[in-house]
């Protein structure tokens, strides 16, 4: 903004990013809502996922293996679930000289408010206040809108059925390969996906639900700290 309160286009241009990301990633907190319903979860504890883990990657991870592997799989879901949400932390690193310091209950806001949306929106813009506007303005409005379609989701979960019908349950998969495609740009990067997705899909049929994306991170996390496709050639 400028020294009299008027928003300048780049700040317009921040506020625009945020709203559009928010709201497109809002939306498919209907869809979490309703498997997580179909898994076995009641309104208020899936209410209470969106609430309080607020993290979407995890959350369908979670409802997920539930679902598959039921109550039993418990462990594995949380662990899945654990392993995914810690990429925030990453995000918080990068993101904690942007946000700046300020009030306690602000920095608690901005970690809750950490996640893959905030976060890119904010580093596409071009200055630290802009930044900082994009950041914010993405955090509170996935915030609030993940939240009340994730209520209308579960409300409407019975009513919409089996959420295969309506290829809900593939959502999840969707929003994993839209933040990992992107990443595909080099030798080292294919090599852990694909090594990571052999392993993952070579031990779901014989391991409980969950624990092939355990043993498949395991995996990435070998490949990549070895670095063997990502050295550069001698000269």
């Amino acid at each position: 903004m400028t020294d009299d309160g008027a928003r300048t286009p780049a700040v317009r241009t921040a506020i625009r990013s945020g709203l559009f990301v928010g709201i497109a990633t809002a939306a498919y907190g209907i869809s979490f809502g309703a498997l997580s319903v179909a898994a076995g979860l009641d309104i208020w504890q899936t209410c209470f996922l969106s609430l309080v883990m607020f993290t979407g990657g995890s959350q369908y991870a979670l409802v997920g293996i539930i679902a598959t592997g039921g109550v039993a799989a418990g462990p594995s879901a949380i662990a899945t679930a654990g392993l995914l949400g810690s990429r925030n932390a990453i995000y918080g690193v990068r993101m904690a000289p942007i946000v700046g310091t300020g009030p306690w209950w602000r920095r608690l806001a901005a970690a809750w408010g950490t996640i893959d949306e905030s976060t890119a929106v904010s580093l596409a813009q071009p200055t630290g206040h802009l930044r900082r506007v994009g950041f914010w303005v993405t955090a509170l409005v996935v915030f609030v809108g993940w939240n009340l379609t994730t209520l209308a989701g579960a409300l409407i979960g019975d009513a919409l059925g089996d959420p295969r019908a309506w290829g809900l349950d593939a959502a999840a998969a969707a929003a994993f390969l839209g933040l990992l495609w992107p990443r595909l740009r080099s030798r080292q990067t294919v090599a852990v996906a694909v090594g990571a997705a052999v392993v993952a899909t070579a031990l779901t049929p014989v391991l409980m639900p969950g624990l092939p994306v355990l043993v498949a991170a395991s995996v990435a996390v070998l490949v990549g700290a070895f670095n063997w496709f990502g050295r550069e050639p001698r000269t």
